[in-house]
């Protein structure tokens, strides 16, 4: 029985294929979109998620997100080192600079600062030279995709740009700077290049401000939980103290709540969910409708209505599992062929989840719709047409 019903849904390719396709179509918006939003959140933490040697982030109690810096005084370190529980805390600087292209012109960039003992903070992946290189005088180690495209050297009209290499020199505040390496981070929300250098030569190359101190790096060692110990710096210091997942949360939260992002991709998301509704919806129950009468003789040698519902149910699902399949495989090759773009794109397992649950809901809603024209089957006037 469940077999005829897969050939009854296959026979009309008309309808068939036009359910497919439309559940295809939204399949790949709903991802789509959603992986271009998850992938643009996941930028706006970028800094914090790039240093995962840091557990605690202490800030100014002002701060709101990673961007919104607002420096504290350099004694503080002292104090978040003193209080017990912490296993160690380094200094660690964000702002941003003006780097002098050898065009003249200029492109802002995001700087950090490390700790020149430890690295706390340092890039994880080295493309080229050594984190230790840092030590030398005037070196910064520049990321992989600003050395190749904003701050790459311009060699003149109808020639492509020549990527900074290690050993290049640029002008950052009109102060020299020499690349000792070439790093992969994370894109940042605006695709700014990355600079790297020791904390102390960034308090060199950035304006003078009286506090320059933008964040504490810290760590517990393990006597207590990372929420106390949150708790406890912020009692003695009077400063904002949150763990790197409490940190990105709340990078997150200020762009959802900020922004017009959440708006403009749920729109975007809508659309793709209201045109799959409508169209398969439509499809489907007109194909019921036109096979009430295969049904019905169904019923009369013996089917019971209860059955028929199931046979329905069945071909909804099965409807909802091919659409959603084939949309979920083209968004994926759309992110395997975007991937070495600047495009944000991001698709975690939960997203192919949520969407099949949103397909299935899509046709288990028009299967409902249409089980009620077959628990009002009529045998007399399905023969008699």
């Amino acid at each position: 029985m469940y077999r005829i019903a897969i050939k009854m849904l296959t026979e009309d390719k008309a309808k068939f294929f036009g359910m497919i396709l439309s559940l295809s179509f939204s399949s790949i918006i709903i991802i789509q979109q959603m992986a271009i939003f998850i992938g643009l959140m996941r930028r706006t933490y970028s800094a914090i998620s790039d240093t995962p040697q840091a557990k605690i982030w202490v800030m100014n109690p002002s701060v709101k997100m990673i961007d919104d810096i607002n420096p504290i005084r350099m004694i503080d370190l002292w104090r978040v080192r003193s209080i017990e529980g912490v296993k160690w805390a380094m200094p660690f600087y964000k702002g941003l600079i003006r780097a002098r292209l050898s065009n003249g012109q200029f492109q802002s960039c995001n700087m950090f600062g490390i700790d020149a003992a430890t690295f706390v903070g340092a890039p994880h992946t080295m493309l080229e030279g050594r984190i230790e290189d840092l030590r030398k005088p005037f070196s910064i180690i520049v990321d992989t995709e600003g050395a190749h495209g904003k701050l790459a050297q311009d060699q003149g009209p109808g020639k492509p740009k020549k990527p900074l290499r290690v050993g290049d020199e640029i002008e950052l505040n009109d102060r020299r700077a020499v690349v000792v390496g070439i790093c992969k981070v994370t894109r940042t929300f605006r695709s700014e290049p990355v600079i790297y250098t020791t904390f102390d030569r960034a308090l060199y190359y950035v304006p003078f401000e009286r506090k320059q101190l933008s964040f504490i790096l810290a760590e517990g060692d393990g006597t207590v939980s990372s929420a106390d110990l949150c708790n406890k710096i912020e009692k003695t210091t009077q400063l904002k103290a949150l763990s790197k997942p409490d940190f990105e949360n709340v990078t997150i939260d200020y762009y959802l709540v900020n922004t017009g992002i959440p708006i403009n991709f749920g729109i975007a998301v809508l659309l793709g969910l209201l045109v799959g509704a409508a169209i398969t919806g439509q499809i489907f129950f007109n194909f019921t409708t036109d096979n009430l009468k295969y049904l019905a003789l169904f019923n009369a040698v013996g089917a019971s209505r209860m059955m028929l519902a199931k046979i329905t149910l069945l071909q909804a699902v099965f409807v909802a599992f091919l659409g959603w399949a084939i949309g979920a495989g083209a968004a994926s090759f759309l992110g395997f062929v975007t991937s070495k773009t600047q495009l944000a794109f991001y698709m975690p397992w939960s997203l192919f989840l949520g969407t099949g649950v949103l397909m299935m809901c899509i046709c288990i809603g028009s299967c409902l719709i249409s089980i009620s024209r077959i628990f009002n089957i009529q045998l007399g006037t399905m023969f008699t047409r």
